[in-house]
């Protein structure tokens, strides 16, 4: 890890944690990267380190923030090349899960953060899995929504979508607007390159390496279902929750029902209870 670079602790405000307004929009440097973060929340809250989906950004979590946002202090970021967050200086090795869980570390010290729980969907379940994996002391525990360790069927999680969406309407669950700027990015021709860190490491291995206590949570709807059992049948401490008549995407498609599924998580945990994360 390059601690020569500036990690954005020009502002002030950030080595300051008691004075934190409800949001702060911050820019952080590493490793040849301009990485767009946003803390939301009390200073004084549970630190939540967010990890947001293939092609979206970080304004995909907006809806389920606001449901917790006087509980927990949220960290979210746009993984290099994404949303806001500028292209790498070194695509071919900087394109990876290791430097995506560097680009963390240096967010959370920024952030006078010692400790995080991690919530993640998709894609960026795979990433924050990754990022657990090699950064377990620093993890107090991971919740991982819509998680796959093998390969993605995107047809089959579109059907499911579907599917999922006509059956909450017929159970009377109006359907839940897109937050504005969800899957806008800067350079979206970098966002496939950005994407394919995942192909390059290894997940399942890494599912053995966790050591905190983890939540997996899936749709009934989502193909990635079958995966995330795999997941928690290899990992010490998990537990599935099935979220019924829901397909992929499930913090876009049910802000509400994610939002109290995290937090019945970590009201289990007591994270609460003690607030010194």
């Amino acid at each position: 890890m390059n601690f020569s670079t500036s990690a954005c602790y020009c502002f002030a405000t950030l080595s300051q944690p008691k004075i934190f307004p409800i949001k702060v929009e911050v820019e952080v440097e590493v490793n040849g990267a301009t990485l767009n973060v946003e803390v939301d929340g009390p200073a004084h809250g549970p630190n939540v380190l967010l990890w947001h989906g293939a092609g979206c950004t970080l304004r995909m979590w907006d809806f389920a923030v606001e449901r917790l946002i006087d509980k927990f202090r949220f960290i979210r970021f746009d993984v290099r090349g994404m949303g806001l967050s500028s292209e790498t200086e070194d695509p071919e090795t900087q394109y990876t899960f290791e430097q995506y869980a560097d680009d963390a570390n240096q967010i959370l010290d920024a952030c006078t953060a010692a400790q995080c729980h991690v919530w993640s969907m998709a894609w960026g379940s795979r990433a924050a899995l990754a990022y657990c994996s090699l950064n377990p002391s620093r993890v107090l525990s991971a919740a991982f929504y819509d998680a796959s360790i093998g390969a993605a069927d995107v047809k089959a999680q579109q059907q499911g979508g579907k599917k999922a969406v006509g059956l909450q309407l017929k159970a009377g669950i109006e359907r839940f607007p897109k937050p504005k700027g969800w899957n806008v990015h800067n350079t979206p021709e970098l966002v496939p390159q950005a994407l394919a860190a995942a192909a390059r490491f290894n997940l399942p291995e890494a599912v053995t390496a966790l050591t905190m206590p983890v939540l997996v949570a899936t749709g009934d709807h989502d193909p990635n279902l079958a995966s995330s059992r795999d997941l928690v049948d290899r990992a010490l401490n998990a537990r599935l929750e099935v979220l019924e008549n829901v397909g992929h995407g499930s913090v876009l498609q049910r802000p509400d029902l994610t939002a109290k599924t995290f937090m019945q998580f970590q009201e289990s945990l007591g994270s609460l209870d003690s607030q010194d994360n």
